[in-house]
């Protein structure tokens, strides 16, 4: 799974719009096609058209995200931030397919996106089943 943070991050960590360790933090599902544009994908307005649609265990703009750490990586020149695993389970028909993830902050006007999750396939989940993305990740650098 590939991740990219958008340009417009840079600015709101550089005027101190967003708190990592404070924030509230959402993800979304994204459809089956959607593809991510780091320059003009912003807020979760400009993606709501293409999030999964509400239903069988899956509800739009609703999964909140928490245990976040902070790191700094010298190694690689970046700074990452991480979630605890964060889960969805099917229920009534499957939830999918889906081929990304958003973050965005929840605590910030606007709700801006900090990253995307690029799943590189789609990914659809049964009936009865539980989705999980295993520490979701954005990286700055």
């Amino acid at each position: 799974m590939s991740n990219q943070a958008p340009n417009h991050i840079k600015y709101l960590l550089a005027t101190k719009a967003i708190d990592f360790l404070n924030d509230a933090f959402k993800i979304i599902l994204m459809q089956s096609g959607f593809v991510y544009n780091k320059d003009t994908h912003a807020l979760y307005t400009d993606v709501i058209g293409n999030e999964l649609a509400t239903g069988n265990g899956y509800t739009q703009g609703a999964k909140a995200l928490a245990g976040v750490a902070v790191t700094e990586d010298d190694v690689d020149d970046r700074c990452e931030v991480l979630w605890s695993n964060v889960t969805w389970t099917a229920v009534g028909g499957a939830i999918g397919p889906a081929s990304g993830a958003i973050i965005y902050d929840d605590t910030v006007a606007n709700d801006p996106i900090v990253g995307y999750l690029d799943f590189g396939a789609d990914y659809t989940q049964p009936d009865g089943g539980t989705a999980t993305i295993i520490a979701p990740e954005i990286r700055i650098s």
